[in-house]
């Protein structure tokens, strides 16, 4: 995707109460790099460390470091950080970015800050680190949006990237995988009385020609475009 590269930071194993399923399911976790004039964002850090989540979660790790090595990037290199939100498994490693703004939505830092067991608490407030809070949609740069898309977490957000040949959304766990949000946009699309996620409807604005998510491997496409 050119200026949109996927990075893989490991896995994890969900149990089957949360996957809603009868047996446990082994999810990808994924981060994304968006290159552009102003610089280098990264869209996500991977899974942080304790022993209770690795107990329940039994993650393998791919270190940052390692990930953003085989993109031909550094830590030093990404001059921005975008988390979609802040549980554990999507910024996991922010406090290896000392003094690079992090971009959050203000409701979605309170909660982490707030609710008990929301987040690992040493991922958020870590030495160094360096919030730019915003409350809902905000273009960061020409042609890259922060687009609030609540449902996982109330301040659940995405990045969208314009490009020549079209927008590229990266949706975090705004939807579990690409096969839900496209059920979402036929119930939009069907007029019918099915309810889905109100910020389907800006996503259909950007006419999206891919939508990319962290915890699956497979990009949502149109079924047809005009071009």
């Amino acid at each position: 995707m050119g200026d949109v590269r996927r990075i893989d930071l490991g896995f994890f194993v969900r149990p089957a109460e949360e996957a809603g399923a009868p047996h446990p399911r082994v999810e990808p976790v994924y981060g994304y790099l968006v290159r552009r004039p102003e610089g280098l964002l990264l869209f996500d850090t991977g899974m942080g460390a304790h022993p209770d989540a690795d107990a329940h979660y039994q993650p393998t790790r791919r270190p940052i470091s390692e990930a953003l090595d085989h993109a031909g990037v550094s830590i030093d290199d990404v001059t921005m950080i975008v988390n979609c939100h802040l549980h554990f498994d999507h910024c996991g490693g922010n406090p290896l970015f000392t003094g690079r703004p992090i971009l959050v939505q203000a409701e979605e830092l309170a909660a982490a800050r707030k609710i008990t067991d929301y987040t690992l608490p040493e991922l958020v407030d870590f030495a160094g680190a360096h919030y730019l809070e915003v409350s809902g949609e905000t273009e960061l740069w020409p042609g890259v949006w922060i687009i609030p898309t609540p449902g996982h977490t109330d301040g659940h957000q995405s990045v969208a990237v314009r490009r020549a040949d079209g927008t590229v959304v990266l949706a975090g766990q705004a939807r579990d995988d690409a096969t839900t949000y496209g059920r979402d946009l036929l119930a939009h699309q069907s007029g019918q009385d099915i309810p889905y996620p109100k910020w389907v409807e800006r996503l259909v604005e950007l006419d999206p020609r891919a939508i990319v998510f962290a915890h699956d491997a497979a990009v949502w496409m149109p079924g047809e475009r005009k071009d």
